[in-house]
């Protein structure tokens, strides 16, 4: 075989493409990914007991991919393995929660101030269309659309900086936060992160860096105190301590 991809038969060459492989995500990967959402959108709430079979058997699959998707869960904090006994969705650890805030505060603020850099009105654009969306999704009490549009508003962001690699550092640490915003999101909730966002994106058209630093510390701050908040109106869903 030559390295340009052509195979040598003797008398004759015959051309061959190079192909590339795209990777198929496993069946484990897939139960993973449903188990993941549903946790993280609090269809299954904490302390939910779930097993391998119940799971095998409502997506048609052995027990072997299972197993390995709720160790994968069980590592990131999100299931409670009981060897010989049941398995729980976990509950929700403030420290995880306000350690994710803090990377994701770090990583965000950077990337606005870059944003500031590299925006001009057509980069812009897509942000405008989705504040104009936030609205369309508050006045339908769509909850669930409201909370699409909010990560597409920070992922937005990210490709205006020209760093969209940042959201998927961002995406593997904030799942602890996304509970939290599930579980706070109504019409007032709403209301003020749409603000909020709105604020971020009038600093960053106007490439004030500092405006947009302190407008996006600001809203990923918040959480802390709806934490307190939500501990009081639902207090068995949270960690006791963190051990």
């Amino acid at each position: 075989m030559k390295m340009n991809g052509t195979m040598s038969s003797g008398a004759s060459d015959i051309s061959l493409p190079l192909l590339r492989q795209i990777p198929q995500p496993t069946v484990a990967d897939q139960v993973f990914d449903a188990l993941r959402q549903r946790i993280l959108t609090l269809e299954l709430p904490p302390n939910t007991k779930i097993s391998e079979a119940e799971v095998s058997k409502l997506m048609g699959v052995s027990r072997q991919p299972v197993r390995e998707a709720f160790k994968r869960l069980a590592k990131l904090g999100f299931l409670h393995i009981r060897p010989q006994s049941s398995t729980t969705v976990s509950l929700i650890s403030e420290e995880a929660v306000l350690r994710a805030r803090f990377i994701r505060t770090a990583l965000e603020v950077k990337t606005c101030r870059t944003a500031c850099e590299t925006s001009t009105p057509q980069k812009l654009a897509p942000l405008h269309a989705l504040i104009a969306r936030q609205k369309e999704a508050i006045a339908a009490q769509d909850r669930d659309l409201f909370h699409a549009l909010d990560e597409e508003f920070h992922i937005a962001i990210c490709g205006l900086a020209d760093v969209p690699f940042v959201w998927d550092i961002i995406q593997d640490s904030k799942a602890h936060m996304d509970r939290i915003r599930m579980l706070s999101l109504n019409t007032t909730s709403q209301k003020l992160a749409l603000q909020e966002h709105v604020a971020i994106l009038d600093a960053i058209s106007a490439r004030d860096a500092d405006t947009a630093e302190a407008a996006m510390t600001g809203h990923l701050s918040r959480i802390v105190v709806v934490i307190e908040e939500l501990k009081k109106e639902q207090r068995s869903f949270f960690q006791e301590t963190d051990s």
